[in-house]
């Protein structure tokens, strides 16, 4: 999470959207810079809402913007699924090392996930809070020139994106009926996929 005092701006980390990539480039400019623990770096709107807004409010800024990225929910799986193939989590209950994309993404289906497919959800994420706390500004991952140019525009700077936290190559063809499967379980986070700019 970065924090924009000034500008009145909070970036939400939502993971595997570039979100070390931007906080590369931006942490250097922004007022605060959570980046541990991982809940607090990648707090979702719930947190935000609970800690970080009231905080925010008792020291004079009535209304804080905050700005998320969703990507498309089959990518997002995919660099979930690549990310755990990395040789460190190797014997660890959240490895994906020698499955299939599918038999990861048939796991995610699931009403009880295994660890290795738990990894949350984009739409629980970002979901609006009964107070009415919800993300300002909400971007598709794939329209990276209209994020950067958002933000260049609002925090008066320009930004030159490092290649950050890239996970290895692996192959992410999803069976028809399993994307049918992913789609039918997970309508929340398809359309708020497609709610964003």
């Amino acid at each position: 999470m970065l924090v924009f005092w000034k500008q009145r701006l909070v970036v939400l980390a939502v993971p595997k959207t570039g979100t070390s990539a931007f906080a590369r480039a931006l942490a250097p400019h922004a007022s605060m810079s959570v980046q541990d623990p991982p809940e607090l770096k990648h707090a979702p709107l719930y947190r935000y809402n609970r800690f970080f807004r009231p905080m925010f409010e008792k020291m004079g800024a009535d209304h804080m913007e905050t700005v998320a990225v969703l990507r498309e929910p089959v990518s997002w799986l995919g660099s979930w699924y690549r990310y755990r193939q990395r040789p460190f989590l190797d014997g660890k209950p959240v490895s994906t090392k020698s499955m299939s994309f599918d038999a990861f993404v048939e796991a995610y289906t699931r009403g009880d996930r295994p660890p290795f497919a738990n990894v949350g959800s984009q739409a629980k994420f970002i979901e609006p809070r009964p107070n009415g706390t919800a993300v300002t500004h909400l971007y598709k991952y794939e329209n990276q020139a209209g994020l950067i140019g958002f933000l260049e525009d609002r925090l008066g700077l320009s930004i030159d994106l490092p290649r950050e936290n890239v996970s290895p190559r692996r192959d992410l063809a999803l069976s028809a009926d399993l994307e049918a499967k992913l789609r039918r379980k997970c309508t929340a986070d398809f359309a708020a996929w497609d709610s964003a700019l």
